[in-house]
């Protein structure tokens, strides 16, 4: 990714917005914010503003949010934007706020793909509203330990972004079970993403601050999907944390639920993963 000095911008010293996008966009950039526009248009805040609208309409730029704007080439008109994926590790910097991409999203980067993620799911530290950017929608999911979680670099057409490795994407998904789909989907992804864990890293991933509950769960569905190599290295150390017994739904009652003794949990739910 190309450094985001404002020199950069003013090498051919455009004057008009539709020309600075054009240069952008040929050095293999597709984001830029409303200071760096100023400094190298030299242009009234106002002209700049009514430059964007223009921009907008023609579905040229889009605006993840003030200030920040995502250049829209010709292949993503129709669409209303590029995939979250060209522009998300700028516009994290831009935000000013740590990030990985995760949850679903990760789970389909790592090859579980077997149902589409319908939203780009982002975890951050801070608390971010949800964005629609042309078709697509951004979803922000708050943790505060956010350094705690291993991530990888993962290459994208326009640089890099930050993704939770296959294993602590696996904890993601009962760390946020709404927004995974709840558990029957949570069981249906860990069979295809089950594949890509590594049983001492998911081990260790469990080590860094995550709530036992979660990793209870998460046991109890990676057993149920037959992922034994993965769960018989968590029962072991689970074990040793001596956790409570927490209900494996727990939204739901735990009246009439039975017990599994391997993971101490009151199974409350039916969990039925597609086939």
């Amino acid at each position: 990714m190309r450094s985001r000095s404002v020199p950069e911008i003013a090498t051919s010293r455009p004057r008009r917005l539709d020309h600075l996008v054009d240069n952008l966009q040929s050095q293999g950039r597709y984001t830029f914010t409303r200071a760096e526009a100023l400094a190298t248009l030299g242009t009234s805040a106002e002209a700049f503003k009514k430059a964007v609208q223009l921009l907008t309409r023609r579905r040229r730029l889009a605006s993840p949010r003030r200030g920040f704007y995502v250049i829209v080439p010709v292949e993503y008109r129709v669409a209303g934007a590029p995939p979250a994926s060209w522009y998300i590790d700028d516009f994290m910097k831009a935000v000013g706020a740590p990030y990985y991409v995760g949850v679903l999203t990760a789970a389909a980067l790592h090859g579980a793909a077997h149902q589409a993620p319908q939203e780009f799911q982002v975890v951050t530290p801070t608390r971010q509203r949800t964005v629609v950017v042309g078709r697509e929608r951004l979803r922000f999911l708050r943790k505060r330990q956010l350094a705690r979680t291993a991530v990888v670099s993962l290459k994208t057409p326009t640089g890099t972004m930050r993704v939770s490795t296959p294993e602590a994407t696996a904890l993601d998904l009962l760390r946020y079970v709404d927004a995974a789909g709840f558990l029957s989907n949570i069981a249906t992804v860990l069979r295809e993403l089950a594949d890509q864990c590594d049983p001492g890293r998911l081990v260790e991933a469990a080590a860094a601050g995550v709530e036992l509950p979660h990793v209870q769960r998460l046991g109890y569905l990676l057993d149920l999907g037959g992922a034994r190599r993965l769960a018989d290295p968590l029962a072991t150390w689970l074990a040793h944390h001596h956790p409570d017994w927490v209900r494996l739904d727990p939204t739901e009652p735990a009246r009439r639920a039975h017990r599994n003794e391997r993971w101490r949990l009151l199974i409350n739910a039916r969990v039925e993963p597609d086939v």
